[in-house]
C-alpha cells in the first residue's frame, strides 16, 4: 500500500497506525511524497528494515504511482531471500531496457528524506539505499552524456551531506556585509519565487547586501543545509543560530 502525503493528511498516530497494519500485512509500508514546484516527487518504504533485516529503499523524480509499483518489485526480490547490492547495475530488472542502480544512503541525509520512518522507528539508526534510474540514452547521473533535464530530479544521498542544497556550489546568491566582515549569524533566509537565496543577518540595510557562491554560505554556516528544502516563497527565520527555523510564505 501507498500513502501519499499531500491529500488527507492524517495525524502522526493514524499514520503510525497505518504504516504497522500495513507492515504486517505486506512487510512493508510505501510512503509517496508528490513533487513541489522545486523539489522532485520521491517515495521510501517503511519495513524492510524491520522485517527483512534489509536496508529501505528510496526512489527519486517518478510519479508516486510508479514509484510505489517499483519499490514493491524490490521487495518482492527482498522477500524471497536476494539481498540488494549497492554499486551494481540491475539491467531490465526494474525498468524495461533500461538499468538501475543502487546508492547506500549517507546517515547524515535520513533525516531529511525518511519521515514516516523516523515516527515509525522512533530513531534514525536504520540504513537504506537509493534506487536511481538512467536517462533516455541509459546514463546514470554521474555519467558523462547524462541528460541536463533530469539533473535535478535525483540527489544522490551517499554524498553531497555536506553541501544538500541542489544548486551548483558556484550560484550566486545574497547575503550581508555583516555576515562576511563581522561574522554576524544568518537568521532569515529567503528563497524567492523567481529562485533567487538570500541569506540575511536581520539589520542589513540594501546597501549591505554583498554576491557569493552559495558553496561559500555553506562554509560559513553549515546549519544553512537545514533549510535545503525551502520551496520557492518561503522564508525560514530563527531567533539565534543555535534555535529551530520557523518556515513561513513569503506572501503571508
Amino acid at each position: 500500500m501507498s500513502l501519499d502525503n499531500t491529500h488527507n493528511c492524517p495525524t502522526e498516530h493514524e499514520l503510525i497506525n497505518q504504516i504497522k497494519i500495513n507492515i504486517e500485512k505486506y512487510g512493508l509500508q510505501v510512503m509517496g511524497i508528490s513533487a513541489t514546484n522545486y523539489l522532485p516527487s520521491f517515495s521510501y518504504s517503511v519495513g524492510l528494515y524491520e522485517s527483512y533485516q534489509h536496508p529501505e529503499i528510496i526512489c527519486f523524480g517518478l510519479p508516486t504511482d510508479l514509484a510505489h509499483l517499483i519499490i514493491n518489485d524490490v521487495a518482492n526480490l527482498i522477500k524471497n531471500g536476494e539481498k540488494i547490492t549497492s554499486y551494481q547495475d540491475y539491467d531490465d530488472q526494474f525498468f524495461k531496457e533500461s538499468r538501475a542502480h543502487f546508492l547506500p544512503v549517507d546517515v547524515r541525509n535520513i533525516d531529511d528524506y525518511f519521515g514516516g520512518a523516523l515516527n515509525y522507528y522512533q530513531h534514525n539508526k536504520f540504513s537504506a539505499l537509493q534506487l536511481v534510474w538512467t536517462d533516455r540514452n541509459d546514463k546514470f547521473p554521474w555519467e558523462d552524456g547524462y541528460q541536463e533535464e533530469f539533473i535535478y530530479d535525483q540527489p544522490l544521498l551517499d554524498r553531497n551531506a555536506d553541501f544538500k542544497f541542489r544548486e551548483a556550489k558556484n550560484l550566486g546568491v545574497f547575503t550581508t556585509r555583516q555576515c562576511l566582515e563581522f561574522n554576524q549569524p544568518i537568521l532569515r533566509v529567503v528563497h524567492d519565487h523567481d529562485g533567487d537565496w538570500q541569506f540575511l543577518t536581520g539589520n542589513q540595510e540594501p546597501e549591505d547586501i554583498r554576491l557569493v557562491a552559495l558553496e561559500q554560505m555553506i562554509l560559513i554556516d553549515s546549519s544553512l543545509n537545514e533549510v535545503f528544502d525551502l520551496d520557492y516563497g518561503q522564508t525560514a527565520e530563527r531567533d539565534s543560530i543555535n534555535n529551530s527555523w520557523q518556515i513561513t510564505n513569503l506572501d503571508e
